[in-house]
């Protein structure tokens, strides 16, 4: 994995962006399952929670120890002053269960092996234009097969801090607050097929910086309230290092009720993880739609391009400015 590369390609996506729209969904936007995350906000005013119970055996041959690790992992999201922002607090908090099998001893750890808070922006949506994506009304096959155009993502960018608070047996050395970043890709593939990936570097300036990227492929049924999924995980640290499999299912329940199911493995045996994840995504829906009338509206705005309507507009007032002139002369 060629981690330079990884980083000219995050740096060159933190300067360049194109300040565009998000979209909201009729239907919940989560980033469940999986750790990959979706390149578009939740929407304005929207409030979200994500949370999963998790169990993990994880073992580990340099050490010669065994474990098991409860948890749950959460993520809480909310749309902030305009469509394509969102601030985010994420997290997973365990509890480990170490015997080591040497010295016969056990010990237990409890704490957050994962906390942080950002805010998401995006700034690039290649659906924003409705007008360069209408369905071809004439040909069911020319609206599902595949088309290049689809590759081109949505594209959003990640700012914030990973917290160590108190004295945390995961990350003795690290300081309290330490910055991270990262670039999210969203791309559907075909209506049914969604491509994303995320580019992260965490832990920013202390003694164990982190790169991270995330792949997951998902795939909805033709009843779409069920969809599986594929994700391949990167982490490279001084501390840790590993590449992460899993696969698991969605179902949505209602259109701001969803709940999930995973599993996965990583590729090591220091330690070695497998572990399975159940959870749910609920969100509390208080988002407006901005209405702005036709001869208003901008490219996208209401689903819509009204080309001539400022043309219509003046044109129609000037017949009744010269309307209201003849009634005075006369």
């Amino acid at each position: 994995m060629d981690f330079q590369h990884i980083k000219k390609t995050l740096v060159i996506a933190l300067v360049t962006p194109l300040f565009l729209n998000a979209q909201y969904t009729d239907v919940i936007n989560s980033n469940r399952p999986g750790r990959a995350v979706s390149a578009y906000a939740v929407g304005k005013n929207v409030i979200q929670a994500e949370i999963g119970v998790v169990y993990e055996q994880q073992d580990n041959i340099d050490l010669n120890s065994d474990s098991n690790i409860f948890g749950t992992d959460f993520s809480f999201r909310y749309g902030l002053l305009f469509e394509p922002l969102e601030i985010k607090w994420e997290g997973t908090f365990i509890n480990q269960n170490i015997l080591f099998t040497d010295l016969n001893t056990e010990e237990t750890r409890t704490d957050f092996t994962q906390n942080r808070i950002g805010l998401k922006y995006l700034v690039f949506d290649p659906f924003k234009n409705p007008e360069n994506n209408k369905p071809n009304l004439y040909s069911w096959r020319a609206n599902h097969k595949f088309q290049w155009k689809n590759l081109i993502p949505a594209v959003s960018i990640y700012a914030g801090a990973t917290l160590n608070l108190g004295e945390n047996p995961f990350y003795p050395t690290d300081p309290v607050a330490s910055p991270r970043v990262a670039v999210a890709t969203q791309s559907r593939l075909s209506p049914r097929l969604v491509l994303i990936s995320n580019i992260s570097y965490d832990r920013i300036g202390t003694d164990f910086p982190e790169w991270g990227y995330a792949v997951s492929l998902t795939h909805s049924f033709r009843d779409p309230k069920w969809s599986v999924f594929i994700e391949n995980q990167g982490i490279s640290s001084d501390r840790y290092s590993d590449l992460l499999l899993r696969t698991g299912v969605a179902h949505l329940f209602s259109p701001n009720f969803q709940a999930d199911f995973h599993l996965g493995s990583g590729f090591k045996n220091s330690p070695s993880r497998i572990f399975a994840v159940l959870g749910a995504s609920y969100r509390l829906d208080f988002h407006k739609d901005k209405l702005v009338a036709i001869q208003d509206q901008k490219a996208g705005e209401n689903g819509s391009i009204p080309k001539n309507a400022q043309k219509k507009k003046r044109k129609k007032k000037k017949k009744k400015d010269k309307k209201d002139k003849d009634d005075v002369d006369f």
